[in-house]
């Protein structure tokens, strides 16, 4: 579940909240509760770890498989 940043627009408090991307509502700010909340466009935290990404990618010609 991604997780997004909020501003509450009646104390200027910055949250983050785990929402379901089809959520439609905002949450309320931690804060104070009030429902006057935008949502912050930031920096992804995506990253692909582990074997199977970037030069990994690609197996050596003998182990490929036959047929595909």
């Amino acid at each position: 579940m991604p997780i997004y940043e909020y501003r509450c627009l009646a104390c200027g408090r910055e949250f983050q909240a785990q929402r379901r991307i089809t959520d439609d509502t905002l949450p309320p700010c931690a804060a104070c509760g009030a429902d006057r909340i935008e949502k912050k466009i930031s920096l992804s935290t995506f990253h692909l770890k582990g074997t199977g990404w970037y030069k990994t990618d690609y197996p050596k010609p003998e182990r490929q498989r036959k047929g595909a």
